[in-house]
C-alpha cells in the first residue's frame, strides 16, 4: 500500500512511495507518487535540489539514485524521499514510526 513519509497534517504535500520502505532503493523500481491538497493542477518534481520535470503526472518512476521531492499547485513542497543505489541497505517501513512501536526491518542486497 501507499503509505505517507512524513506525521499527517505536517505536510499538506506528500512524496508517496511503492514498494513502502525506506530508504527506497533504485532496484525496487519504486514509483513516486504526489498528494496534495489544494487546486489540482501540475506536478512539479525536484531531483537532488533541480527541477526535474514540469507539469508531469502525479507518478514518476525513479530510474536514478538520489534525493526526489515534489511541489503541488497551493499545496507546497513535499519531504524528500532517498533512492539508493547501494549493494547493502538496511530498510524500515515507509510510514510514520512512533517510540516503542514493533518494527520489521530488512537488510537486503
Amino acid at each position: 500500500g501507499w503509505c505517507p513519509l512524513s506525521p499527517t497534517g505536517t505536510q499538506t504535500t506528500q512524496l508517496l512511495l511503492e514498494p513502502p520502505w525506506t530508504p527506497a532503493v533504485l532496484w525496487d523500481q519504486v514509483t513516486l507518487t504526489c498528494q496534495g491538497s489544494g487546486t489540482p493542477g501540475a506536478t512539479t518534481w525536484y531531483k537532488d535540489g533541480r527541477r526535474w520535470g514540469q507539469e508531469s503526472p502525479n507518478h514518476l518512476l525513479a530510474t536514478e539514485s538520489g534525493t526526489y521531492k515534489c511541489e503541488r499547485p497551493d499545496a507546497g513542497m513535499s519531504t524528500l524521499v532517498h533512492v539508493l543505489n547501494d549493494w547493502l541497505v538496511l530498510q524500515v517501513p515507509a510510514r510514520d514510526l512512533l517510540e516503542g512501536d514493533n518494527v520489521t526491518l530488512r537488510c537486503r542486497g
